[in-house]
């Protein structure tokens, strides 16, 4: 059967292109009744579908040569008639030709409204869109390539293949309770079984990405610690490449946490240079080793930099890289890596180290990024679990074919069929206009 499309009579049109001067400015119309404006504003009343076109573009208040490319509905981003004006950058231009699309019968589009519509249409599912807003706003290279994966809808066709599963499962337990003369019930119960099993091998497959994709959507932090004087402020600064922290061989120098930036190897690492951690009397000095102590409480990974002696304790769930700093003077005990900020010595070995400990290779890949995706999954291997359960004991399959029906429904709010109005609203929100 041929997918129908519910084509939107009202045009919406938006900026698309970044504000501000610019080579290229593109304002986008959306909507049934978009190639009729277009041919209203144009020098020329025959556009051929997907063919870029030159055209003295009316922008109401001033005119400008442009180029305009009309999508033909269903094959279009939107799955509606789609018409963008390539106008020459700037403000003025292109809020001339806006205005100009409104006057003649279109609306201003809100927030995220083309991608919401081509959502609405069926042209990408729900976790595609929340892939595009991902690679949107990316601060990562490694985001933007996560971000990208979701947008080419593996989830969502992860989600789909164990939704099929799922309806296979529910539609044998049915025929069990609408046809118990038939006698199947111990048949359907083992088979059901061992897709539950399949299932929730599945689902803590992709719930075991989540802790990597949070990493890469926040960034790795990194706490940089040790007593004063250590040469925290020094190493930090040199893992940025200038130097943002204030460096001085008075010990005690920093009072307050610094955040700062890097990529290795496309992912996002927040270091964090702390106070120097020490018995202190000085109440501005507690209140920086106070917050030194927050940030190791927060940290994804900790870099330690030791002085003989030190007996520190952290947290033990977190990984702990053990330095030893300023090494031309001299090495340390106990320390796995010996760095020098000033020669050079240890630094590129040490990024190394922080990625692998802190994110590791074996992550490259594809990655739970979307905290909503990892409560629906956690919900869905609840129901599972529990419908597995269920058959293991023997119970009636009235009793597991509700949860089959739950496991089913959370992985519906993934792929779109099941997620509700709000969900869907908030989602939209993460994008600009135009997009």
């Amino acid at each position: 059967m041929a997918k129908t499309y519910a084509y939107n009579t009202t045009v919406i049109s938006a900026i698309a292109t970044a504000q501000g001067p610019g080579g290229v400015a593109i304002v986008r119309m959306s909507g049934e009744g978009a190639l009729a404006i277009a041919r209203r504003m144009c020098t020329r009343e025959q556009f051929e579908p997907y063919r870029m076109v030159p055209a003295l573009i009316d922008g109401g208040t001033l005119r400008d040569f442009g180029l305009v490319v009309y999508f033909k509905a269903p094959r279009s981003f939107t799955g509606e008639d789609v018409v963008e004006f390539h106008v020459h950058g700037g403000t003025e231009i292109a809020h001339a030709v806006l205005a100009r699309t409104v006057e003649l019968g279109a609306r201003l589009a809100e927030r995220g409204e083309f991608t919401k519509r081509a959502f609405l249409n069926g042209k990408l599912s729900l976790s595609a869109a929340e892939g595009m807003a991902d690679m949107i706003n990316a601060r990562s290279e490694a985001e933007v390539r996560a971000g990208f994966l979701l947008y080419g809808e593996k989830l969502s066709a992860e989600g789909k293949r164990l939704q099929a599963l799922l309806k296979t499962a529910l539609a044998g337990v049915e025929a069990d309770l609408d046809y118990p003369e038939e006698d199947l019930n111990a048949q359907s119960r083992t088979e059901v079984g061992h897709t539950m099993s399949a299932i929730l091998s599945s689902l803590n497959a992709l719930l075991g990405q989540f802790r990597a994709g949070k990493r890469l959507k926040e960034g790795v932090r990194v706490a940089i610690v040790g007593r004063p004087n250590a040469g925290k402020s020094t190493l930090f600064n040199a893992l940025l490449g200038y130097g943002r922290a204030i460096v001085s061989d008075t010990a005690g120098t920093t009072r307050d946490t610094v955040e700062e930036s890097i990529s290795l190897h496309g992912v996002r690492f927040v270091l964090t240079d702390t106070a120097g951690l020490r018995e202190s009397d000085d109440a501005l000095e507690q209140e920086g080793i106070r917050r030194a102590e927050g940030a190791i409480q927060s940290a994804d990974l900790i870099l330690y930099l030791k002085e003989e002696g030190d007996e520190v304790d952290f947290p033990a769930q977190t990984p702990v890289i053990t330095v030893g700093a300023k090494c031309e003077l001299g090495r340390k005990e106990g320390c796995e890596l010996y760095v020098s900020a000033h020669t050079g010595e240890g630094m590129e070995e040490l990024r190394e180290l922080l990625y692998a400990r802190g994110f590791g290779r074996e992550n490259d890949g594809a990655f739970l990024i979307e905290e909503r995706h990892h409560r629906a999954l956690e919900r869905a291997r609840t129901a599972a679990a529990a419908a597995k359960q269920a058959i293991e004991e023997g119970l009636p399959p009235e009793l597991y074919a509700e949860e089959l029906r739950a496991a089913y429904a959370a992985l519906g709010e993934i792929t779109g069929e099941t997620a509700t109005e709000a969900v869907i609203a908030e989602i939209f929100e993460k994008f600009c206009v135009g997009k």
